[in-house]
């Protein structure tokens, strides 16, 4: 059986998944569990994937056993419950600078005591089984869903703790392009204007007990990351290694091409 995507979120090792922005396809869920993919993060926010899309994506991913984060196109309710309905473990959520942001999105993901997400049973997102009571149903969706909040602005690292210490929330996301750029040191990883602002991310995360993940591109990143206090990574995303594999390949054959002389004939 699969793991949970709350399990491995609190797992406390490295969990590692990669970014969908281009080939949700009947075939990617096996396709990444045959790579060791322990997750997947669906966007919408810099695709063009619609509800209908992600809705097919999710039920792809989980033939192949690969839970998903989804995230959402906006902060607003409608948005955040309306891809939880459709079947979505995971949500995130973008550009969260202040508690108030963060309690929101709790209460459009979680049922109540929790939340006020707006009831909707025997859906999708409990695979249409009838509960064996309403009271049920509610605590365990709950108990399922998992919400990651984005932190990517000068004012979320100023608001951090408050973000990550709200009930209900159980990862915190560092968008490090955004975060970087708010910053005034766009894509200067190594800048201590940026490398301050991820201390104090991860130890309002680490001070919470939750989780912690972002995206990484290259096994340097990927170390400095672990060393920061990041677990959940994904490693890049489907159009890039779909690009960079294939121009590696092609650049290898040309290379052989000039290299070994033309047979004859």
């Amino acid at each position: 059986m699969a793991a949970t995507l709350k399990s491995l979120v609190r797992s406390g090792r490295l969990v590692g998944g990669t970014l969908l922005v281009e080939c949700v396809t009947p075939g990617i869920g096996h396709i990444l569990g045959a790579a060791g993919a322990e997750f997947a993060f669906l966007d919408m926010e810099h695709s063009g994937f619609e509800a209908e899309t992600v809705k097919a994506g999710l039920r792809f991913l989980e033939a192949g056993g690969v839970p998903a984060f989804v995230r959402v196109t906006s902060r607003d309710t409608h948005d955040i419950s309306r891809i939880a309905d459709i079947g979505a473990e995971g949500i995130i959520v973008s550009l969260v600078d202040n508690g108030a942001v963060a309690k929101a999105a709790v209460d459009a993901l979680k049922y109540p005591p929790l939340g006020r997400r707006g009831v909707g049973l025997s859906l999708s997102h409990d695979n249409f089984r009838s509960p064996p009571t309403p009271a049920a149903a509610l605590q365990a969706a709950n108990d399922r869903t998992v919400l990651a909040l984005m932190i990517e602005t000068a004012e979320g690292v100023e608001n951090a703790e408050a973000i990550a210490s709200t009930p209900g929330v159980d990862l915190i996301w560092v968008g490090h392009f955004d975060l970087s750029t708010s910053l005034g040191v766009a894509g200067q990883f190594d800048h201590p204007k940026f490398r301050d602002a991820t201390t104090r991310i991860a130890a309002a995360a680490r001070k919470a007990g939750i989780g912690l993940g972002r995206l990484v591109n290259s096994v340097p990143e990927a170390e400095q990351a672990w060393r920061d206090g990041f677990r959940i990574l994904a490693w890049s995303g489907d159009a890039w290694l779909i690009r960079d594999g294939l121009a590696a390949g092609l650049g290898g054959l040309r290379s052989m091409a000039e290299r070994l002389p033309q047979p004859n004939g």
